[in-house]
């Protein structure tokens, strides 16, 4: 019990000083890879890149305290972080206050769902999300992943499409005009690096090399150049209009937002006194509520599209600066350029987001975009609930979210923590890993966590730096903690471009086109339903949990069918004297006796199919005699099922024929016993298998001189032939 409260005693089994340097040099290793790529999915997940820094501190180590692989490397990862941010999407704005709490409260929720499936042992319910299905999900995510970096590749600002192929096309058509080679160049160089040190040997963290060479490039050539200026730098009057109007729409949709979340409140209030008051004054009252919330939301997307508009128009404009300027310099567009003025040879643009612009400190990008400063020191506490939200509403807003999410990444984190145990031979227990991966979150989150899960680039680098227990995790953290508390200053130079890159080579191994292959070739339908997840999860980008929805849907939509539709086959004898499906393999049928296999639970959904099917061959038959039912395939039977067979057996009686079972199971005829069932068809008439079934009855036909032609005849010995 001790064990199981706390596996982690496990490791100091027989542990020693060779197992805990191999464990020390192998945490040190993966933080290596660990820090940068966590800064990235924190921006692929909609929050500033150093969240990525707090979601990579506690969950390693309690996800390892408390799992039962030694060897899982969990933290923030690609396909969560997106479902992260596309979840929150229309919750509030990516980046901002909200935002984050919101993150953090999903996390938790997260952490909750998988702690409870967990402690109840029902880590089987990750057999709801099928193979093919995660398989086209998986590829889709990955391509969108990769895609939605381009912009920080390009160097160019999009505002976010609808749809993600939208987005696509508008960075496109951006990078075509507006692209900064410097950005792009160091992109491309991060990218060579780890491919290529990958090639050579993968033991070299690769990632790290490339932030370090991309870090030290950007420092000393100068390649971020940002300046913060006032409005009264900026000589275009159209210019310092438009982002008065910008503030004011942004300012708007905030107060109306404000507005709304207070009435969702109050409608909330109303329907739940709905029971305790009049519910026709409360009936009134809700279509006030609902009416004033419907004119809200249309102001609201006006104003949205109206910020947009002015936000996309002041992306596009380039600024130009005084070469001999000394101090802050004026800047100018193309409009109100001096003719004379000698420029400084840059394209200055104005960094703008859906956040209110400081007008008296806006920034002009004049060059490439880096990290920036990273707040120094650990975050801990209780996880604040979103403005107008209680936790609890929070909870319950993001729990549909959360299922989701949860599936997925244990579902992630399981399939690496099994490949690696069988090569380590250990003891796997996904149960336990349940609890790891959900207090991981919990406990995450007071750390200003985000939701994680197990990493499979990660994991590999442990195993291949020889991590011998979940020791490594807790060097990781301990690193990731250093960082933190020190080292944050070293990080000011980074690349955006380069985190773009990083982002994309991780999410390359992530791509499996033979998933495809291997699901068409087992069933053709599940193939088919894994290349409609993938398309489906394209085209609902960024909105991933629709794609699987729709994967799901139509796993269980097949699934159900092949209940209401089970296979029932018409046997006969084949050339190397085994029974099988005459249709399929175009075999001689008998005509006096139907051999007939069911294959499936005889239950509710496809009770009345085996008696239609059996009447149709009678009806095929006009000189059958027998009708043999192998009920091998016969799992389960309920009393619809058992009430199916009764009555089977009075039509077969009733057309002057005979029916028998052969092969059937303990249970099924346990349920014919306590409903007398057995009795009505006859003891005598119950076979232990085919052949012995067979042998009784063909013995029965051929004494009438019926069945010498019979193809079932080389079945039977030689002293029945006859």
């Amino acid at each position: 019990m001790i064990n199981k409260l706390f596996p982690f005693l496990l490791w100091f089994q027989d542990y020693n000083k060779e197992k805990l340097s191999a464990d020390v040099i192998a945490g040190i290793t993966v933080a290596m890879v660990l820090i940068p790529q966590s800064m990235a999915y924190a921006q692929l997940a909609g929050l500033p890149a150093y969240y990525g820094l707090y979601a990579a501190f506690l969950p390693p180590m309690v996800a390892s305290l408390f799992g039962s692989s030694r060897q899982l490397a969990t933290g923030p990862v690609a396909v969560v972080s997106l479902m992260s941010a596309a979840s929150l999407e229309p919750l509030a704005t990516a980046g901002g206050p909200e935002f984050i709490a919101y993150s953090i409260i999903l996390a938790l929720t997260v952490g909750c769902f998988q702690l409870f499936l967990g402690v109840f042992k029902l880590g089987l319910v990750v057999n709801l999300l099928s193979h093919p299905v995660v398989n086209g999900f998986t590829n889709a995510a990955a391509i969108v992943i990769a895609s939605s970096q381009f912009s920080k590749l390009f160097g160019v600002y999009v505002d976010k499409a609808p749809h993600h192929y939208q987005t696509i096309i508008n960075v496109c058509k951006s990078a075509i005009h507006y692209t900064h080679l410097p950005t792009l160049g160091l992109g491309i160089l991060a990218i060579t690096i780890m491919a290529t040190l990958k090639k050579v040997n993968p033991k070299i963290p690769n990632v790290l090399v490339a932030v370090a060479v991309t870090i030290l490039i950007s420092k000393f050539t100068g390649f971020n150049n940002d300046q913060l200026v006032s409005l009264e730098n900026i000589s275009d009057t159209k210019v310092v209009q438009t982002l008065h109007a910008f503030n004011g729409d942004v300012n708007k949709i905030k107060e109306l937002g404000t507005l709304r979340a207070n009435l969702n409140n109050q409608l909330k209030e109303i329907t739940s006194d709905a029971k305790e008051h009049d519910i026709h004054i409360a009936s009134e009252q809700q279509l006030d509520v609902e009416h004033d919330l419907a004119l809200i939301n249309a102001k609201i997307d006006k104003t949205k599209g109206a910020a947009h508009i002015k936000r996309e128009n002041l992306r596009l404009i380039h600024f130009f600066t005084d070469k001999n300027t000394k101090g802050t310099p004026i800047f100018y567009t193309e409009a109100t350029l001096p003719e004379t003025l000698e420029t400084d040879g840059a394209k200055w643009r104005l960094k703008i987001s859906n956040k209110p612009l400081n007008l008296e400190s806006l920034k002009m990008i004049g060059a490439g975009a880096v990290v920036g400063d990273i707040p120094k020191g650990l975050k801990v506490g209780i996880p604040k609930a979103p403005a107008n939200t209680s936790y609890f509403g929070a909870f319950i807003q993001l729990l549909p979210f959360a299922v989701i999410i949860s599936l997925l990444g244990f579902m992630e984190a399981i399939a690496i923590a099994k490949s690696m145990a069988a090569k380590t031979g250990q003891k796997l227990d996904p149960n336990q890993e349940l609890i790891g991966q959900g207090l991981a979150n919990i406990i995450g989150s007071f750390g200003q966590s985000y939701a994680v899960s197990g990493s499979f680039s990660r994991s590999a680098v442990n195993l291949q730096a020889n991590a011998a227990t979940g020791v490594s995790s807790v060097v990781t953290s301990i690193m990731v903690a250093i960082t933190l508390l020190f080292l944050t200053p070293l990080l000011f130079h980074l690349p955006q471009s380069v985190l773009a890159a990083v982002i994309m080579m991780a999410v390359i191994g992530l791509i499996n086109t033979s998933g495809f292959v291997h699901a068409w070739k087992a069933k053709r339908s599940e193939g088919i339903i894994s290349v409609i997840a993938f398309l489906s999860t394209l085209y609902f980008a960024p909105h991933l949990e629709e794609g699987i929805m729709v994967g799901v849907g139509l796993t269980f939509a097949l699934f159900i069918y092949k209940h209401l539709r089970p296979r029932v086959a018409l046997l006969s004898m084949s050339k190397d004297d085994t029974l099988r499906d005459a249709v399929t393999a175009g075999l001689k049928e008998c005509d006096h006796i139907a051999v007939v296999r069911f294959d499936g639970s005889l239950i509710f959904t496809n009770a009345t199919y085996l008696e239609d099917k059996v009447l149709q061959y009678i009806a095929e038959k006009p000189d059958l005699m027998h009708v043999l039912i192998a009920s091998k395939g016969i799992n389960d039977i309920d009393a619809s099922g058992e009430d199916a067979i009764s009555i089977l057996i009075d039509t077969v009686r009733g057309s002057g024929r005979k029916i028998s079972f052969c092969g059937l199971k303990e249970e099924v005829i346990a349920v014919m016993e306590r409903t007398h069932l057995i009795d009505k068809l006859g003891r005598e008439n119950v076979y232990i298998n085919t052949r012995g079934a067979l042998e009784s009855i063909y013995k029965q036909i051929h004494s009438k001189g019926d069945c010498n032609e019979c193809p079932l005849k080389n079945y039977m010995p030689a002293q029945i032939r006859g």
